[in-house]
């Protein structure tokens, strides 16, 4: 990792890291990819869009990670994590988050509601074989 460390953007605008880290090799990505899903915390942050599009690209090695934040208590962090990165998922990999996916549905935060998560997690829900 402390090789690759430079690479991560120290911005909101850091494109220039952002496009260095699109030319490293999948396996020197995958240990920066937790750093680089905290760039997806706001989609308004300029970097945010390009860091998501680098991240769909993982779909498996995500998964752990997203479960993480589902579980959390950053609620907004978890509506971009599902609308930006979940929702481009392939339908095998989104099903990997179906019990994080129906516990927001069925039983979510008052934070959760206000965001609106459990509408986003129906929304998936309904893209994925029963």
């Amino acid at each position: 990792m402390a090789g690759y460390i430079e690479y991560l953007p120290r911005d909101k605008f850091d494109f220039e890291r952002l496009n260095q880290v699109k030319k490293l090799d999948r396996s020197e990505l995958i240990p920066l990819l937790p750093y680089l899903l905290e760039w997806v915390q706001d989609m308004n942050w300029p970097i945010a869009k390009e860091t998501s599009d680098i991240l769909v690209t993982f779909p498996e090695e995500l998964i752990p990670l997203l479960k993480d934040v589902l579980n959390g208590d950053d609620d907004i962090w978890k509506y971009w994590c599902l609308e930006c990165v979940v929702k481009r998922f392939p339908e095998n990999v989104k099903s990997k988050l179906r019990s994080e996916l129906i516990r927001i549905k069925e039983k979510p935060t008052t934070g959760e509601r206000l965001e609106e998560l459990d509408t986003t997690a129906e929304e998936i829900l309904d893209t994925m074989e029963t």
